[in-house]
């Protein structure tokens, strides 16, 4: 095996349970870790290894909460989190399952979880080197078995459950047209309460085991805080740019993946290099393989394609055998599994699982003699999140790259694409339902009226290869093309302002480097706030404050900026007065159940009123009075000088270690990481969704990266806050403050480029 040049004069040794040769792993100052095996075999064990080597209470938590696990190390207070996750597990047929992703994918996934599984090994023989969560909390990790790896589910962004809790409480409470101001449809479509299904029925806590089993752990005083998902600001950008348009002449790919925030990230950066196989990029720590990066010949980068892979279905029950539920003519039974579920400190309990036709049951409305069940392309064979990507990373071109992403499952993903010959493509992917007779914007009787009939093939979703425009871009916008309308994909997309700011740059420039995609992922230019200030410029009032915070607003950039002051009077105004003044004003039967109203529409509905809004008059009348609100709410918030007003003072970012709250404040300062003030908005490029309550951002782009294609040493990535899992680890914090910067380190391919930034050199051999 060729050597580099070594990074310490003592190379650390670790003896490998299962290697066949040795792998040497190249540590660079950023914490990337580059694997050089002399085969397959050893490269994705050594990759397991190194993933326990650097995030072993991170994966251990993932694969516990996955799998059910949490009680038998946590207690009792997590025995119903378990009974819910185990509700959405894979229990089809592993063959099916396997060879949905690749020939040898059951192989990958085995020499992936004996590593973790070495590494344990060496832990048993060097027990101070644990990470220090086991010993806080008093469990130690377990082993892994490889099919851990793919039946896992729970932690997969697929859509549309919610939304369709959320449209039924504000049908009941006003009707279908009032929901368009909660979320717009892309086509213009207009749904209908499906025959059979009550929206007023639907009980409050429909969805309470569903969110037990799709939250994180957190951990507080023994018991656990319930922080569900919120799919509507999951997202990302991205974009790909031919050499027509870029100053080398060469293409050039950026990506940055928005989820929510923690430490240590989501993401992990990692370089795999064998002979056939020289990939590097991130992905999750827990999955074999790259998902956003490149291989020497292809470069690839996914956000969000909002497909509708779910369906919440509503059961009348035998009033003679609750057991029993209506389907076509007669009554089937309900498949019952009764499982054991270890219990720390106690027995051990059973627990019943119930599951329809369709899938699992969430909720029982003994009242109402309903029961309530999910059915989710989850469940369907090739599902596990992210792990096809171990087939399109070897692709060479854009026909392997198109055959691998046909069957990709989830989530659901817009990829684009570039290669060293000069081309680039966009390929969505996604199992996608075929619905019957309606189009899963709201729950539907599970009688056998409402279903799916199979699966559209990824050959029947849209691609572009080599645009005339010589860019592409996404960032989870309807980009369905007009043939492509009428499949019944979904209705529910991100509002536009992040694509049209992109557009809107690339369009404009002819040498594009990769210093401009830089700029642009951390640009924070608000399309929502350029679209408002045209709206006051003739409002006028005889309120000073009123008066000051209109001319604050017009003479503004529309640039939420950390220390704009105007930024932060925009944001309070939007998100916590306009938005929801706009829906007391246009639906008030239903405002209370709309948490956040539709931008797009809103924003369409004041540049144009009479369609919500009665007049130009009233608008005006909702502008000023509640701009006059929100100017008062800042005062309070940040003080009555305005030039003391920073957005940033109230937006902040803070990477949040998921066992926090079980930590002493000396602990807690070591394992979190912030806050950091914070600019930026879910409308941004820059994307930083945040809670209103508090202006918490709740998440954005941890990781970004920049592809030169074809001359990768020139490429840039970085991630947050660090790479390690370890708070003792100089890497585990030291991106931070970069990422906050918008700046970027080089993302070394080649062995010299390693070389030079190699910070130390590990061994594995052999055990």
């Amino acid at each position: 095996m060729t050597s580099v040049v070594d990074a310490s004069p003592d190379p650390a040794t670790y003896p490998v349970t299962g290697l066949s040769d040795n792998v040497e792993l190249i540590e660079d100052r950023y914490g990337v870790p580059h694997l050089y095996a002399d085969n397959e075999d050893d490269l994705f064990l050594a990759q397991g290894f190194n993933a326990a080597r650097e995030r072993l209470f991170q994966i251990d938590l993932w694969r516990r909460r996955g799998l059910g696990l949490l009680s038998e190390v946590l207690g009792p207070d997590y025995v119903e989190q378990d009974r819910a996750t185990r509700l959405f597990l894979y229990r089809g047929d592993m063959d099916a399952e396997w060879t949905r992703y690749a020939d040898d994918a059951q192989h990958i996934a085995t020499q992936f979880a004996h590593g973790i599984n070495a590494y344990l090994d060496w832990l048993d023989a060097h027990p101070e080197r644990m990470p220090e969560e086991f010993g806080i909390l008093g469990y130690r990790p377990a082993r892994w078995d490889p099919a851990d790896v793919v039946r896992i589910r729970s932690h997969g962004l697929t859509r549309n459950l919610e939304s369709e809790v959320e449209r039924a409480r504000v049908v009941c409470a006003a009707g279908l047209e009032a929901d368009l101001i909660r979320q717009g449809l892309q086509p213009d479509h207009r749904t209908v309460v499906p025959d059979g299904f009550d929206p007023c029925a639907l009980p409050a806590n429909v969805l309470e085991v569903f969110d037990l089993a799709t939250q994180d752990v957190e951990f507080k005083e023994n018991s656990i805080r319930r922080v569900p998902r919120d799919a509507t600001t999951e997202g990302s950008n991205n974009w790909v740019v031919s050499g027509e348009r870029t100053a080398t002449g060469r293409p050039l790919l950026a990506n940055d993946p928005h989820r929510a925030y923690s430490a240590p990230s989501l993401r992990y950066i990692a370089h795999l290099s064998a002979p056939g196989l020289d990939v590097i990029g991130a992905g999750e720590p827990a999955l074999p393989g790259i998902s956003i990066g490149h291989n020497g010949t292809v470069a690839f980068g996914l956000t969000i394609f909002p497909m509708d892979q779910e369906d919440l279905y509503v059961y009348q029950l035998d009033p003679a055998d609750p057991s029993r539920y209506r389907y076509g003519t007669g009554w089937e039974e309900m498949t019952v599994l009764r499982e054991e579920v270890l219990v720390r400190g106690e027995a051990s309990r059973e627990v019943e699982l119930t599951f329809t036709r369709h899938g699992p049951v969430i909720h029982v409305d003994r009242k109402r003699n309903l029961a309530y069940a999910v059915r989710t392309a989850w469940l369907e064979p090739g599902m596990s999140p992210y792990f096809g990507s171990i087939a399109y990373m070897r692709a060479e071109n854009f026909t392997e790259f198109t055959k691998a992403m046909r069957n990709w499952g989830a989530p659901t993903e817009n990829q684009v694409y570039a290669d060293v010959e000069g081309n680039i493509g966009w390929v969505p992917g996604g199992l996608a339902p075929k619905r019957v007779g309606y189009d899963g914007l709201l729950p539907v009787p599970g009688d056998g009226r409402y279903e799916w009939d199979g699966f559209y093939s990824g050959d029947d979703l849209p691609r572009v290869f080599n645009p005339d425009e010589g860019f592409i871009a996404t960032a989870n916008q309807f980009n369905l093309p007009p043939e492509h309308q009428q499949m019944g994909l979904g209705y529910e997309w991100t509002n536009p302002f992040r694509y049209q700011r992109i557009v809107e740059v690339l369009s404009r420039q002819r040498k594009h480097t990769i210093r401009d995609s830089e700029l642009l992922q951390t640009d924070q230019l608000s399309i929502p706030a350029r679209r408002i200030q045209p709206l006051l410029s003739r409002l006028d009032s005889g309120d000073a404050d009123l008066r000051r915070a209109l001319r604050m607003l017009r003479d503004w950039d529309a640039v939420l900026g950390a220390d704009s002051n105007a930024a932060a009077l925009f944001e309070v105004w939007l998100s916590k007065h306009l938005g929801p003044g706009f829906a007391r004003a246009a639906v008030p039967k239903a405002a209370e159940h709309i948490d956040t109203v539709d931008n797009l529409v809103m924003l369409t509905e004041l540049e144009n009123p009479g369609r919500w809004l009665p007049d130009a008059a009233a608008r005006d009348r909702l502008l000023l009075d509640t701009l006059r609100a929100a100017y008062a709410q800042v005062q309070q918030l940040l003080g009555r000088g305005e030039s003391s007003w920073r957005w940033g003072r109230l937006h902040h970012s803070l990477f949040e270690h998921p066992a926090s709250d079980a930590l002493n404040p000396v602990q807690r300062a070591r394992f979190d990481v912030g806050p950091f003030p914070r600019g930026g908005s879910s409308a941004t490029v820059n994307q930083s969704s945040y809670r209103v309550s508090d202006f918490r951002q709740t998440n954005g782009p941890s990781f970004r990266m920049v592809l030169d294609v074809g001359n990768w040493d020139y490429s840039v990535a970085v991630n947050t806050p660090g790479q390690s899992g370890n708070p003792s680890d100089p890497h585990y914090r030291d991106l931070a403050e970069s990422w906050r910067d918008g700046t970027y380190f080089p993302l070394a391919y080649s062995r010299e480029a390693v070389a030079e930034i190699a910070e130390r050199r590990i061994l594995l051999v052999p055990a």
